[in-house]
């Protein structure tokens, strides 16, 4: 068995999978060796398989329903923030439970029913609830999503997570130029004459955009299969259903691999030996690929909730927990000035827009479909200038961010509509680089097995300021330039904390 192993494992180590490691830099007190060993093989099959075709396939309402409900604007971005603050936790900690796959598929399904519920609204009770509720599919989506991406794509094509961004830039595109006909035709001026007979275009919005991903959840659900993580199927001791995946993936690029069963149990032992154990007392549960199932594997994982195990492990080692802590700095800062930024934005433009004599609402969603088409490139100039040798995944994200609070500074600086809306597209720019960065850039450090818990507990900092913002603007002054002052500071600050990341994943393959 130990001349088959040599053999199939030299046939996955190739020169071009060999020469990228993995980001921790060969520290293996970072991260369980038996675990990293096996990874390391299946990063070799996904670099053998290459990218193919299956990984490929891999605001707007709040001034009509304030007009007509009558309620204080800021209780919906309130609702949006518990929203999203309990899906990040439930869905990104649940992800490393009891898999992606379940909690990618029923996140979409969340997100689109409630959707389409609130367009159904009667009151401001009614409305802020279905937000909250479609939010917490939002929230969750975001940790899980990123994560099933990053674990099925070769080392060598990683950077396509930032470039993935561009479909978040594309939705507002899309949710932009929806919401400006029907909104802007079916709504009312003001809050002075709205009954619900002349202000339906939010609730059509609703009705569409919950429609998309309705269809969207429908076709991932049952056309496209989107297969269980091997990574996670690794971590959960369920060797034989990840190899089974790997197969699986490559078939359908129609490509082979020479990833077993066998190999990754000699590579776990192998690792265990090196740690000091015998070859009598290595051979577990997890290294005979029987990972625990049915109900008993059920009650196990749930009881993993409480253990805190994935939550420990994000702070293992000195070097990991200056890592971790780092990224919940930058996430807790970029969360509180960009819904700093969101709960005002609207306000202060609305304000400005008056001044400058065109505060309509055609204006308003013409205005947003513009920034929506400019921050589009973004996606794009992020995955390509985190593979520049002197930028990289952490000065992309620096500078990024830094330049997207000097544009929200010099946006206060605007005496016309037009530099105002130049000053903002600026901002659209450098706002999605930085995005594309950061949702790449968090799942990439973290090991797969507690990848889903470590990028809730990352964007936890995110949630929790953004519940900070809704509560500060039910009692500020929402017409002042200071919260937007504030706001772009916060962003300066976080792009310079983004150069204490003690890890730089560019070249280097996550785990």
């Amino acid at each position: 068995m130990k001349e088959r192993y040599d053999a199939e494992a030299n046939s996955l180590s190739s020169p071009s999978s060999h020469d990228i490691h993995d980001i921790y830099g060969g520290d293996d007190s970072t991260v369980d060796p038996v675990y990293k060993a096996k990874i390391k093989l299946i990063n070799d099959s996904f670099q053998e398989i290459g990218m193919g075709k299956y990984q490929i396939v891999t605001g707007l309402i709040l001034t009509p329903t304030v007009n007509e409900f009558g309620y204080q604007g800021p209780f919906i971005k309130l609702g949006q923030a518990i929203g999203m603050l309990i899906g990040c936790v439930v869905f990104g900690v649940g992800s490393d439970i009891w898999g992606r796959r379940w909690s990618f598929n029923f996140t979409l399904f969340i997100t689109a029913l409630f959707a389409i519920a609130g367009g159904a609204s009667t009151n401001a009770v009614a409305i802020c609830a279905f937000t909250t509720v479609w939010s917490i599919g939002v929230g969750g989506n975001l940790p899980v999503d990123s994560a099933v991406f990053l674990e099925f794509v070769p080392a060598s094509h990683q950077y396509l997570l930032t470039t993935l961004s561009v479909f978040w830039s594309i939705g507002q595109l899309v949710a932009s130029l929806l919401a400006w006909p029907l909104i802007s035709n079916f709504s009312c001026a003001s809050a002075e004459d709205c009954p619900r007979s002349s202000n339906k275009g939010w609730r059509y919005f609703l009705y569409t955009v919950g429609g998309l991903v309705m269809v969207l959840f429908i076709l991932r659900f049952f056309v496209f299969h989107l297969y269980e993580s091997p990574r996670y199927l690794v971590g959960q001791g369920r060797d034989a259903d990840a190899v089974e995946v790997v197969r699986k993936v490559a078939s359908y690029n129609g490509k082979q691999t020479a990833l077993t069963v066998e190999m990754l149990v000699e590579a776990g032992q192998v690792a265990r030996r090196k740690m000091g154990g015998s070859a009598s007392t290595i051979a577990t549960v997890q290294e005979n690929g029987e990972g625990e199932k049915g109900f008993k594997g059920a009650l196990s994982a749930g009881l993993q909730v409480f253990s805190g195990k994935h939550v420990k492990a994000l702070f293992s080692t000195r070097k990991l927990a200056l890592s971790t802590t780092v990224l919940i700095w930058i996430w807790a800062l970029i969360g509180l000035a960009f819904a700093l930024y969101n709960n005002y934005i609207p306000f202060f433009l609305a304000t400005r827009g008056a001044d400058f004599g065109d505060g309509s609402v055609y204006i308003t969603y013409r205005n947003q479909v513009i920034l929506s088409v400019v921050g589009i490139p973004g996606a794009f100039l992020a995955g390509w200038m985190v593979e520049l040798r002197y930028f990289g995944r952490n000065g992309t994200l620096a500078l990024s961010t830094i330049l997207t609070g000097a544009f929200l500074l010099a946006s206060t600086t605007a005496r016309s509509s037009d530099a105002l809306l130049g000053w903002n597209c600026g901002y659209s720019l450098a706002n999605n680089v930085m995005w594309g960065v950061l949702f790449a850039v968090t799942p990439e450090l973290f090991s797969a097995k507690d990848r889903g818990t470590g990028n809730a507990v990352v964007e936890l900092g995110d949630r929790v300021f953004n519940l900070l913002a809704p509560v500060i603007a039910l009692y500020a002054d929402l017409t002042t330039s200071v919260p937007i002052w504030l706001a772009g500071a916060l962003f300066v600050v976080a792009g310079f904390s983004a150069f204490l990341l003690p890890f730089e994943p560019r070249g280097k393959a996550s785990i």
